[in-house]
């Protein structure tokens, strides 16, 4: 497969290229440090996978994403995070990317890609069967409670669909009539009931149930 990869930090860049250019199915044919620089390297290269990291200065990767999935639908997207980016992840799967990776997490990536190539989405280097982002309304418009939070208040629940439907805390408090430490308090809630360990696994936990 021919990849590129993008981040801000140059010492991830270079550890990948090398630990990934190792890999005799995996070729490095470019990388960037920023999400203008992700856009030009797909258009110049035609990747089979484009790994983007999600934060950096300047243009980040969820806009350079949009803009190359919007130049071809069927680019696949893998994005590069830590745990701190959670708040981005669903964002960035109903942008259409095929998933996210751990970047201190080296030795899975090059058989989550392989996953990516097969067609599957990765979360965490785990592959997943591919998620409907339309929401979980039955056929009466009412919202269906997936079992797996079935021990959560109403409140609690409303907070995760919400986090499910990619807002931020701040988002949640308007949307919910609360302040933003009550969506703390509740997430933090829901974590513990759940016993998850992130907002992007109450996404996902929603989104498939």
């Amino acid at each position: 497969m021919r990849l590129i990869v993008v981040d801000d930090d140059r010492l991830v860049v270079d550890s990948l290229k090398i630990i990934l250019g190792a890999q005799p199915q995996i070729e490095v044919v470019g990388t960037g440090a920023n999400g203008d620089d992700a856009v030009a390297l797909c258009a110049e290269h035609a990747p089979d996978i484009a790994l983007l990291d999600i934060q950096m200065p300047g243009r980040d990767g969820l806009s350079a994403a949009r803009e190359i999935l919007e130049r071809d639908p069927a680019a696949r997207v893998v994005f590069l995070t830590t745990f701190s980016d959670d708040e981005y992840i669903v964002s960035a799967l109903k942008l259409g990317a095929r998933g996210y990776l751990i970047k201190t997490d080296v030795a899975v990536i090059p058989p989550a890609l392989a996953q990516v190539m097969d067609g599957k989405r990765v979360l965490e280097g785990k592959a997943i069967e591919d998620i409907d982002f339309d929401g979980a309304d039955d056929e009466a418009g009412a919202t269906r409670r997936p079992a797996a939070f079935a021990g959560l208040t109403d409140r609690e629940f409303e907070v995760a669909e919400l986090i499910a439907r990619g807002l931020d805390n701040k988002e949640i408090a308007a949307t919910a009539y609360m302040g933003e430490g009550t969506v703390r308090n509740h997430i933090s809630s829901i974590l513990a009931k759940m016993g998850l360990r992130n907002r992007t696994q109450i996404a996902i936990a929603y989104l498939r149930g």
